[in-house]
């Protein structure tokens, strides 16, 4: 590896020439997100008990979930919740304020089919987005009670987590 190459990958990025090959996140760096609720057993209804998520520590005022192992965890702040601003992607209205999990394909299409059997209203149904193109990916968003944005997606090849499409990026 070159030395500018081998810079970069100790820093853990990636030079152009390899952005899009082989995906450089890993599991064993969980990350962690804090969200406001505006109701604690909503949250805990929704995370633990429709997604699975297993629940953590907890207070009057908060839940850790593991969510798809990572750490995230609900704030009751009613006064914070509020419904994002959206942005265009690939023809569809995305909600710029939102998180998630990249899951295999087989247990995305699975949660996919629970949600529907549940009755749970997709503020995106499920699709496939960038069909036949770099980065091909099946996504589908929702919203928890308190109005936070989930997105659940899942690639063809996970090696094109991180791939450039084209005429769509901008830098």
């Amino acid at each position: 590896m070159a030395g500018a190459d081998r810079s970069l990958a100790i820093a853990g990025l990636k030079p152009d020439h390899l952005r899009g090959t082989v995906p450089f996140m890993t599991t064993d760096t969980p990350f962690h997100l804090a969200f406001p609720v505006h109701d604690l057993e909503k949250a805990e209804q929704f995370y633990g008990q429709l997604l699975g998520c297993v629940i953590g520590r907890r207070s009057l005022l908060w839940i850790d979930f593991d969510f798809f192992g990572h750490q995230i965890t609900a704030h009751l702040r009613p006064e914070e919740c509020q419904q994002p601003a959206s942005n265009a992607v690939d023809g569809d209205a995305v909600p710029v304020r939102h998180f998630g999990a990249i899951l295999p394909w087989d247990r995305w299409q699975a949660l996919a089919d629970r949600l529907q059997a549940e009755e749970i209203s997709f503020l995106l149904a499920p699709k496939i987005r960038f069909k036949g193109k770099p980065g091909e990916q099946g996504t589908f968003f929702i919203r928890d009670p308190s109005g936070n944005a989930l997105e659940f997606k899942t690639f063809k090849n996970k090696a094109q987590i991180f791939a450039r499409g084209g005429d769509d990026d901008h830098i």
